[in-house]
């Protein structure tokens, strides 16, 4: 799994559901580091949409653009009052866009069914 973040407090939240859910994760921050370790097909990307060391719109469209990054499920995650945002995020191919609280919450269960 990727994760492309820059908040401490994710990054600790992401790695410790990762280590339980038996998923090996690896933090990146700059779409030239994630459009490289992509090609390895990681299980997920996880991609903080208000992570400012990256246009995320513009990472999720060219993942989803190339045909060997295609099929990598992306997640996103934001502000709930950035509902434009999520649907952009959407609309360029992002599989799953939600609040940060909601994606705090459902992480575990989330992770457990990339892992599988």
């Amino acid at each position: 799994m990727l994760a492309v973040l820059g908040d401490l407090f994710f990054t600790v939240k992401i790695n410790e559901s990762a280590k339980r859910a038996g998923l090996p994760v690896e933090f990146v921050k700059s779409e030239e580091d994630v459009l490289q370790k992509a090609a390895a097909h990681p299980a997920l990307i996880i991609i903080d949409l208000n992570f400012a060391g990256i246009d995320p719109l513009n990472l999720i469209r060219t993942l989803k653009a190339q045909p060997e990054t295609r099929a990598i499920p992306l997640i996103g995650y934001l502000s709930h009052v950035q509902g434009e945002l999520k649907q952009q995020a959407q609309e360029v191919g992002c599989n799953m866009v939600l609040a940060r609280s909601a994606f705090s919450q459902n992480l575990p269960a989330i992770l457990k069914r990339h892992a599988a």
